[in-house]
C-alpha cells in the first residue's frame, strides 16, 4: 500500500499503528537524533519539507529557446530515440506542474507535503554560455524563484542557481541570492561543461569559501553523466547517469581536500547520495592501501563523506534504512523529485516503510534537518 498522508495521519485504513508501536519501542539509529530540534508548527505538528524538487521558470524558458539548452544536455545528447520521445511526452504532461503553482499546491497536499524548498530545473544551470550572459541568466532565474516564494511564503523557500563557469560571477550571485533575495541556498550541478567541480581552471574554492561562511545549503544535483557513449539506451544516462556524476562530483571533494578545507560547509547530495553512499568501502580501503589516494587528504575518505546529507529518493525502503544507519537520521533529508517521473510521489510512504525506525529520527528526516539546514522558522 502507498501511504499519501502526513505523519500524524490517525486513519485505522493505513495501518500506521503497527509502525508506530515499532517506533516507539525501537532504540534510536544514533544517540544523537534523539536530541535534535525538530521544526514543529505553533500547533506541535511536525512540518513537511521537501528538499528535492524543482521549477522551471516559463519566461526565462522563453527568452533561452534560441539557446538549444537540450544540445547541451548530457542526458539528451547520451539518449536513444525512444528516450527522447518519452521525456518529451513527459514534458507535455508535467509541464504545468514545472511551470506552475495551482497543481503544484494539490500534489503538496496530497503528499503531506507542507513546504517545498524550490530550486531550479536542472537544464536552467546555463553553464555553457558565456559568463556574463550566464550570470545574466542565472539572475533571471534566481528572481523568478523569488518571485514564486514571495507569492506563497507559507508553502515555499527557494534555492537559487549560479554561474559556476566564473567563480567570481558565481560569488557575486550567491551574495545576491542570500542577502537580497533570501534563498536558503543554491542548486549546482555536478560538474562544469564537463570539468570536475574541483578542477583548477574553475577556481570554485572561493565559492566554496564563501558558501561556507554564508553557512547556505549546497544542492548538487546531477544532469546526466558526461562521458556516456555506452549509457545512450534503457534512459541509462539518467538511470545510471546521474547517480554516478554525483559519485564522481563527491569523491572530488573529498579527495581533492574541498571537504577537508571547508569542513563546516553543507553540501546536499540528490538521490540518495549516488553510488558512493553505499559504497564507500572501497575508497577507504584505497586510501589505505595505496600512496596515490593519500596525496591530499589526511584522514579516511568516509569520514569526510559523513560530512554530506542526502535525500531520501532510493526508491526502496531497505535502501533508505542502511542510508539512514550509516550516515544518522540527522543527515537525510525528504525529496521527492518533483514533478518528474524518476521522482518519488509517496516520500512520506517511503519513509513509513522504513522498518523499526524511531519517531524521533522519522520527524527529523520528514522536517527537522530541512529546517535546520535552510534555517526555517515556523
Amino acid at each position: 500500500m502507498l501511504y499519501t498522508c502526513s505523519p500524524a495521519c490517525a486513519d485505522p485504513r493505513h495501518q500506521h499503528t503497527e509502525a508506530r508501536s515499532a517506533a516507539a519501542t525501537a532504540g534510536s539509529t544514533k544517540a544523537r537524533t534523539s536530541t535534535r530540534a525538530v521544526a514543529k508548527s505553533a500547533r506541535g505538528k511536525t512540518k513537511v519539507v521537501d528538499l528535492h524538487c524543482h521549477y522551471l521558470n516559463p519566461e526565462v524558458n522563453a527568452k533561452t529557446a534560441h539557446l538549444n539548452a537540450a544540445e547541451h544536455d548530457a542526458t539528451h545528447v547520451f539518449a536513444d530515440a525512444l528516450t527522447r520521445e518519452t521525456n518529451a511526452k513527459q514534458m507535455k504532461t508535467r509541464g504545468p506542474k514545472l511551470t506552475g503553482v495551482t497543481e503544484r499546491l494539490v500534489d503538496m497536499d496530497r503528499m503531506g507535503v507542507d513546504v517545498q524548498a524550490v530550486c531550479p530545473a536542472p537544464y536552467h544551470f546555463f553553464y555553457f554560455t558565456e559568463p556574463d550572459y550566464g550570470a545574466q541568466l542565472a539572475r533571471d532565474v534566481n528572481e523568478g524563484i523569488a518571485k514564486l516564494v514571495a507569492d506563497t511564503p507559507d508553502r515555499f523557500v527557494g534555492l537559487g542557481t549560479v554561474p559556476l563557469q566564473d567563480s567570481q560571477l558565481a560569488v557575486r550571485e550567491l551574495d545576491h541570492c542570500v542577502k537580497n533575495l533570501g534563498m536558503r541556498g543554491v542548486e549546482i550541478c555536478t560538474n562544469v561543461n564537463g570539468k570536475n567541480l574541483t578542477d583548477p581552471s574553475l577556481k570554485l574554492d572561493k565559492f566554496f569559501a564563501r558558501a561556507e561562511e554564508l553557512g547556505i545549503l549546497l544542492f548538487m544535483h546531477p544532469l546526466g553523466y558526461t562521458q556516456a557513449d555506452r549509457l545512450t539506451h534503457h534512459y541509462f544516462n539518467n538511470v545510471i547517469g546521474n547517480p554516478l556524476d554525483s559519485t564522481v562530483a563527491v569523491s572530488h571533494l573529498i579527495f581533492d581536500g574541498v571537504m577537508a578545507r571547508y569542513p563546516k560547509l553543507k553540501v546536499l547530495v540528490s538521490h540518495g547520495g549516488g553510488f558512493i553512499a553505499h559504497y564507500w568501502g572501497r575508497m577507504d580501503h584505497a586510501w589505505r592501501a595505496r600512496p596515490d589516494c593519500r596525496t591530499v587528504i589526511k584522514r579516511k575518505p568516509s569520514s569526510y563523506l559523513e560530512k554530506f546529507h542526502f535525500d531520501t529518493i532510493t526508491h526502496d525502503p531497505e535502501m533508505l534504512k542502511r542510508l539512514v544507519d550509516r550516515f544518522g537520521a540527522d543527515h537525510v533529508v525528504l525529496g521527492t523529485d518533483y514533478p518528474y517521473d524518476m521522482g518519488d510521489e509517496d516520500p512520506l510512504g517511503m519513509v513509513a516503510q522504513v522498518k523499526r525506525l524511531p519517531r524521533a529520527s522519522r520527524d527529523l528526516i520528514v522536517g527537522g534537518n530541512a529546517a535546520r539546514l535552510l534555517k526555517l522558522k515556523f
